[in-house]
């Protein structure tokens, strides 16, 4: 009771203010910042709250508001999320996509390396797992860190598989971004792992965006949803990349 009584409080400050940090929180409440993070936790789970960096908010104030996509997201998290095996070592980029991917392994026994800011909050509480978090500078708009010392601290480290978005697909050239600052980070955070799977919505393959990332050749995996056209799949196919397209019956992910 205490604990659905907490949740309910939480989500009552979240109504009234859109968003809030966990010490704001902890201060309204009055508990401790530990207790509001285990509410979080729970609230983030059942899909109620979105984590940020730092606290949280209500979906409607966040990823619902600006992103159509967020089904597609969350199937697309939820696939990825069974390619992770328990005691993996995996590195997740910023992004909406990789943070559904986040969520999905909240409470499995891994090692996560990260810059992303809400991927760590996400998974700051998660038994089990260990989180190395890159240094660099802030990118507020992305809550990733990036530049040269984040890149420095890449060199030290290794990972089963790394877990990218990109905003764009070029199927003549390959992965683009509209981050143009991350791409040297991007490409680092590559070099690391010895896969990379790139998560993309169908609707990045009709976009374009200014920044080069890296081409077909360092992907092994996309995953996608199944809005995807059957030549852009086949045309992946060709290039030698494993398609895995997330169905969203039941609420399961599904590869054809």
């Amino acid at each position: 009771m205490a604990a659905t009584l907490s949740e309910d409080r939480v989500l009552d400050v979240l109504r009234t203010s859109g968003r809030a940090s966990v010490a704001e929180l902890a201060s309204t409440l009055d508990v401790g910042e530990a207790t509001v993070r285990r509410a979080l936790g729970r609230l983030e789970r059942d899909g109620r709250i979105v984590r940020t960096y730092g606290g949280a908010m209500l979906p409607g104030t966040a990823v619902a508001a600006g992103d159509p996509e967020i089904a597609a997201k969350r199937a697309i998290g939820a696939a990825a999320a069974a390619l992770v095996q328990d005691g993996d070592t995996v590195a997740l980029s910023s992004g909406s996509t990789v943070l559904e991917l986040a969520r999905c392994l909240h409470d499995r026994p891994l090692t996560v390396i990260t810059n992303a800011m809400d991927v760590a909050t996400t998974l700051i509480d998660s038994p089990g797992t260990t989180l190395v978090v890159l240094g660099g500078v802030l990118l507020p708009s992305l809550r990733s860190l990036l530049g040269h010392l984040t890149e420095q601290s890449t060199h030290d480290l290794r990972a089963d598989t790394v877990f990218m978005g990109a905003s764009a697909v070029d199927l003549g050239h390959g992965f683009m971004t509209d981050h143009v600052p991350e791409i040297q980070t991007d490409r680092a955070l590559r070099r690391m792992a010895r896969d990379c799977v790139l998560l993309v919505d169908a609707g990045k393959f009709d976009r374009v965006a200014p920044g080069f990332m890296f081409g077909f050749e360092d992907v092994t995996t996309v995953v996608t949803d199944e809005r995807i056209r059957p030549d852009t799949r086949a045309a992946l196919e060709g290039r030698g990349l494993r398609v895995i397209v997330a169905g969203e019956r039941g609420g399961a992910p599904r590869e054809p």
